[in-house]
């Protein structure tokens, strides 16, 4: 396998994973978001991610997640998967169940927590390679894995007889140019914080993106990958802006990036948010005026006062 087995492109969407009042999944709100998604100008899902909460998701959850992704993805993009876990024997079972739930592709991260050498992670992929049964996406985050996929190591993956493209979501833009500029002849190369790096992604020749903004802001951020391509460059820009602020107003005011999200989405009354599983809280008081009186700002076109 290589870039041209596949045909993935475009702005992709990392979606949450919402969960009820008593945190069991909501698959009513997680399939009706994913559909929005696509009406909106989604090209793919990315279901179980860092945006999905994986690490709050037992291998069954995962498992019907996968195939919840499926059934609304159905004629309208790839279906991919998140397999995050340290353990190679716990990705390749998840896998399987992808596989089996008729899964697109696996995302499918460096070990994290445990820093590992650059030959260590070499090798942890070149296990799941061998015994992967779907395409794998890889997946660069170090600020969520605490392991860097380099763009030396993605050389190296990118041989790997199963591997078609990378998520770059270091937020690093010698990372994401380095790793394109190495590997974009033989994979796919995505990037992570469009909201950021959109603009420039498109324009250096990215395949597409992948990210959680669209799940509270679409169709603005997936218009923004839409416009740079399409040569609408101060369209693109000015919501290139608008993704900058907003990933600062997720970040900032005592708020973490998932957490704001889904408060986000709560506010705007669209599905897929509601309640986060332990260790992640909810936003309450100042936090959570911060994010609502934010997103107001910004998805009004008014200037931050002062």
């Amino acid at each position: 396998m290589d870039r041209t087995t596949i045909d993935w492109s475009g702005p992709m969407v990392a979606v949450t994973t919402p969960f009820l009042s008593d945190l069991s999944i909501d698959e009513d709100a997680f399939s009706a978001n994913v559909q929005r998604l696509y009406a909106a100008g989604a090209t793919g899902i990315v279901a179980a991610g860092c945006t999905g909460e994986f690490w709050a998701l037992d291998l069954a959850e995962r498992e019907r997640l996968a195939r919840l992704t499926v059934a609304a993805s159905a004629g309208q993009g790839p279906a991919i998967i998140g397999t995050g876990s340290i353990r190679e024997e716990e990705i390749i079972t998840q896998i399987h169940a992808a596989k089996e739930a008729g899964a697109d592709g696996v995302l499918v991260m460096p070990p994290y927590f445990v820093r590992s050498t650059e030959a260590e992670i070499i090798a942890h992929f070149e296990a799941i390679d061998a015994r992967s049964v779907l395409p794998i996406l890889l997946y660069n985050i170090p600020g969520n894995a605490g392991n860097e996929l380099t763009p030396e190591i993605t050389d190296r993956l990118a041989d790997l007889d199963n591997v078609v493209g990378i998520k770059e979501s270091s937020g690093n833009w010698n990372t994401f140019q380095g790793t394109l500029n190495r590997t974009g002849g033989r994979i796919r190369v995505f990037c992570g914080p469009s909201s950021v790096l959109g603009v420039p992604a498109a324009l250096a020749g990215a395949d597409g993106t992948i990210d959680c903004f669209p799940n509270a802001w679409a169709p603005g951020c997936l218009d923004l990958w839409h416009m740079a391509r399409a040569g609408r460059l101060a369209d693109a820009w000015a919501l290139q802006r608008t993704g900058i602020e907003m990933t600062e107003l997720f970040t900032t005011g005592g708020c973490t990036l998932y957490p704001a999200t889904k408060a986000a989405m709560d506010h705007l009354g669209l599905p897929g948010g509601g309640p986060l599983r332990p260790p992640l809280r909810p936003l309450a008081g100042a936090a959570l005026d911060h994010v609502r009186q934010g997103m107001d700002r910004l998805l009004s076109g008014k200037p931050e006062a002062g």
